[in-house]
C-alpha cells in the first residue's frame, strides 16, 4: 500500500532523551506532558492536527502531521493550550541543567513530493492521515510513486 495526501502539510518530529535516569522527578512530569498535549489536539479538528505516530520507548519521538506550521505554530504559542504549561515548567525545572534531553525538527511538505509504502503493516505514519491506496501499476517503486504523485 502506498498513501495520498491531499495538498501541503507538515511533519513535526519532537523527541526527549532521559540523561540522568535516577532524577525521575525531573524527567516524569516531561514525559507525561507529551500525552496530555497529544490528546488535546486529537479532540480539536480545528487545531490543524493531523494525527500523529510515538516511536521508540526510553528515546521516545513522537512524529506529528499537521495541515500547516501556521497551525503548528498556532498551538505552541496558545497559553490557554496544555504546551503552554508544559513548557513554561520545563524551563523553570531543567531548562539547560542536563537532566533531560528535548529536541524537534520541522518540515513543511509540499504537495506529492513524498513517498511512501507499507507492506503487512496496519495503518502507520502517513497511513493513518492520507488515503491508503494499492502500490502498484504506477505506484509499484518509489521513483513510480514519487513521480506519480508530483504531476
Amino acid at each position: 500500500m502506498t498513501v495520498e495526501v491531499n495538498g501541503d502539510f507538515v511533519v513535526f518530529l519532537i523527541g526527549m532523551r532521559i540523561n540522568r535516569i535516577w532524577k525521575i522527578h525531573k524527567w516524569l512530569p516531561v514525559a507525561s506532558a507529551m500525552p496530555k498535549m497529544l490528546h488535546e489536539l486529537s479532540q480539536d479538528p480545528e487545531s490543524g492536527f493531523l494525527g500523529f505516530q510515538i516511536v521508540g520507548t526510553f528515546q521516545p519521538v513522537i512524529v506529528q502531521y499537521w495541515k500547516s506550521f501556521e497551525h503548528l505554530e498556532k498551538y505552541a504559542k496558545d497559553r490557554n493550550s496544555q504546551h503552554y504549561p508544559a513548557w513554561k515548567d520545563f524551563n523553570k525545572r531543567i531548562k539547560s541543567n542536563g537532566d533531560v534531553g528535548i529536541w524537534h525538527e520541522t518540515y513543511k511538505v509540499r504537495a506529492g513530493e513524498y513517498e511512501c509504502v507499507y507492506n503487512n503493516m496496519p495503518k502507520y505514519g502517513l497511513g493513518k492521515i492520507g488515503t491508503l491506496v494499492p502500490a502498484i501499476g504506477n505506484k509499484s517503486s518509489a521513483a513510480e510513486r514519487i513521480r506519480s504523485t508530483m504531476k
